[in-house]
């Protein structure tokens, strides 16, 4: 009885010690200094795949590194990238979008800062480098989708609420990643227009991809702090749950088709 009852104690010892691990990482992308959030399941045993995850226009904020607790949840190995420097971010529209034009009026610098934190991720003893996909919302979301267009090495990407217009539509045959592209209907920042553009040239480029409209959702439907935010700012924003839960739901299918079962340590545990 005593053997059973100490085999007992150290099996139920390993599972308190198991646990969702988080780490602030260092890496550059150039001259620039920059500060991911990486975060993993440690009850799940051996390599996994991983996600990154592209933050807001808003900077590598606490709403960011909840969906990387998320993914990790799931059994992903998850990092919150840094697209600013020194993981800055803000809730002041005007100060956002310094940070973003910042980045994108700089030749290649989205390309290299996404590239950088990629090969981070793939470098960590956690991560099965040939299965990595990427996330991003909002200025995040049209990253991610960019990133498709450009030829990036991954095994899916998901854009939540994110802007559809580039200046690099995708070629044909260029694009590797299975695309999915989750939209709120009442999304003023996006319009019929640049959907319709991206549909064409998703079909023109032999992509395989899905674009989904969710009914009565606005732009950072996703965002729980959403409405907060719109009361300070007066964006046009909103968070809806129902297309949060289902756009979140979608992603997972996806991930299934493009890395089989995940084998998660914890159960997930969507928190809105």
């Amino acid at each position: 009885m005593t053997r059973y009852l100490a085999l007992a104690l150290l099996l139920f010892s390993s599972c308190l010690q198991a646990a969702i691990q988080e780490k602030t990482v260092d890496y550059r992308s150039g001259d620039t200094a920059l500060k991911g959030y990486l975060v993993w399941d440690d009850a799940v045993a051996g390599k996994r795949p991983a996600v990154l995850v592209v933050h807001e226009w808003w900077g590598l904020n606490d709403y960011a590194k909840r969906r990387a607790r998320m993914l990790a949840e799931l059994g992903y190995t998850a990092l919150a990238v840094d697209m600013y420097g020194d993981g800055k971010n803000t809730e002041h529209p005007e100060e956002a979008q310094g940070f973003m034009q910042a980045v994108l009026n700089g030749a290649g610098v989205a390309q290299q800062r996404f590239l950088a934190a990629k090969s981070l991720l793939e470098q960590e003893p956690t991560v099965d480098a040939g299965k990595i996909a990427a996330i991003g919302y909002c200025f995040g979301g049209a990253t991610v989708l960019d990133m498709a267009r450009q030829g990036v090495d991954l095994a899916a990407v998901v854009s939540f609420h994110g802007n559809l217009v580039t200046q690099t539509p995708a070629a044909k045959g260029k694009v590797k990643a299975r695309v999915l592209v989750l939209n709120g209907a009442d999304d003023k920042f996006v319009t019929a227009d640049s959907i319709a553009a991206l549909k064409k040239e998703m079909k023109s480029a032999g992509a395989r991809y899905r674009f989904v409209n969710y009914p009565g959702a606005k732009h950072s439907f996703t965002n729980p702090d959403a409405d907060r935010i719109a009361q300070t700012t007066k964006l046009d924003i909103a968070y809806q749950p129902e297309a949060d839960r289902k756009s979140w739901d979608a992603m997972q299918a996806l991930f299934r088709v493009a890395f089989g079962k995940p084998r998660a340590g914890h159960a997930s545990k969507h928190p809105h």
